[in-house]
């Protein structure tokens, strides 16, 4: 992924409520553990006090630097804005209601390729539920899916059809959240991928379907090239579908091709411009991920800048993200970073992967024979255009455009999010 060469990896308030835990899935649950090296064990999250008074101490010490010197955002994220956030984290956040929330569901952990993976779990009560596997991306965690969970376990409840239920599989990528950081070479989106259609199947399912955004598209990808028995098929909201010879002249700030459509034209400019402006950071994290790691390890002002930076610019908030994920949501993410201290290894994953993401010829995409349905969210980094995609993606089946939304599409548009989910596999049913 090296910039200008490569492309990096990209990477709503919310009334939906977190789904009460019946009996019968506690009941599954204690089914689901055993003691072998491959068993599935519950998992409770429980940080010390000491370290949520480290944070807190650590806030209040930060240095800020002085302001920018321009009235926008073109130097960063501005320091008056950053301010707000980092007082409100010291002084009014409280991690202990996430670790609530996250401890009301079904948790677990198991050992797979040698690594810890942790992961959410929740089956929902309706019978010919369809398994759905969900991967997040960067700076996003397991918990850009959480306010979808209700909606596609439990879709009477909110205005769907019992025969629209998913059961879902939220796991965290190694070297993320609560999951083990790989102490190795060799995670990338291929080994990740063979490891989640490992952990499906250890779970008990036979079949079941693939959705990402961010590195999550990229393992999708990486799953449905697999193709291993059972994935029925993929969904993607950052698909990789540039046309090969259009990636020097992106990379290089050229000026789009007069030959390409008024949505071609969009998304190249986007991609252009993203280039040329806004990566910066994944040439960080690709050339660089343990010096950039001493630095998001160290300080949390600086790791909260550096993620938070990347949720104004890819929501679709006009740079204030807390007009659709709201600030504790957004403090969540940030503060499982730094509990857990996966600044440098979430950093290495970009060094792992160092590959065109964007990319149809270096992602593959043709080698994909399984069924494949994208949404395109209009705030997502570029819109992939209908004919970008179906000429990546021999095996398309669905295309859709959302109305609102952006890179973190179920983390900013749950509801939304869920519909394309339905819709997107409503024809894969019937192979159940």
């Amino acid at each position: 992924m090296k910039t200008k060469i490569t492309t990096i990896l990209m990477v709503a308030t919310c009334a939906l409520c977190i789904p009460t835990i019946t009996n019968a899935q506690r009941t599954i649950a204690k089914t689901e553990s055993v003691n072998s090296e491959t068993g599935i064990r519950p998992y409770k999250i429980n940080i010390p006090q000491a370290k949520l008074d480290e944070l807190k101490r650590r806030i209040s010490e930060t240095r800020f630097p002085d302001s920018e010197t321009v009235n926008d955002e073109s130097q960063g994220i501005q320091l008056a804005q950053l301010k707000e956030l980092i007082n409100y984290w010291g002084n009014g956040y409280d991690w202990r209601k996430l670790e609530n929330k996250l401890n009301a569901l079904p948790q677990f952990v198991t050992k797979i390729d040698g690594l810890d993976i942790q992961f959410i779990h929740v089956r929902s009560k309706e019978k010919g539920a369809l398994p759905l596997i969900l991967t997040h991306g960067w700076p996003g965690s397991p918990l850009e899916f959480i306010d979808a969970i209700g909606p596609l376990t439990d879709p009477v409840k909110y205005g769907g059809k019992a025969e629209d239920a998913f059961d879902v599989i939220i796991p965290a990528i190694p070297g993320y959240g609560f999951s083990e950081i790989p102490k190795e070479l060799g995670w990338n989106p291929d080994r990740v991928a063979k490891a989640w259609d490992i952990l499906v199947k250890r779970m008990g399912y036979t079949k079941y379907v693939s959705q990402g955004g961010d590195h999550g598209s990229v393992i999708s990808d990486a799953l449905a090239r697999q193709a291993p028995s059972g994935l029925l098929g993929i969904h993607l909201t950052m698909p990789a579908t540039i046309p090969a010879d259009l990636v020097k002249p992106i990379n290089a700030g050229d000026p789009a091709p007069t030959s390409l459509s008024p949505e071609e034209t969009k998304a190249y400019n986007s991609m252009r411009t993203f280039f040329g402006r806004n990566a910066a950071y994944g040439g960080m994290m690709v050339t660089r991920p343990q010096t950039t790691g001493y630095l998001l390890s160290d300080s949390p002002t600086a790791l909260a800048a550096f993620l938070y930076e990347k949720i104004a610019e890819w929501s679709e908030s006009n740079l204030q993200p807390e007009k659709v994920i709201s600030r504790d949501a957004i403090l969540d993410d940030i503060t499982l970073y730094w509990l857990t201290n996966t600044g440098a290894s979430s950093s290495r994953f970009y060094w792992e992967n160092n590959n065109n993401n964007f990319s149809s010829e270096h992602q593959q995409t043709k080698r994909i024979k399984i069924p494949v349905a994208i949404s395109v969210f209009p705030h997502e980094i570029y819109q992939a255009p209908e004919s970008w995609s179906r000429a990546a993606y021999p095996s398309l089946y669905y295309y859709h455009i959302a109305p609102k939304g952006g890179h973190f599409a179920a983390w900013e548009q749950p509801e939304l999010f869920t519909q394309e989910m339905r819709n997107a596999f409503k024809t894969l049913r019937d192979q159940l």
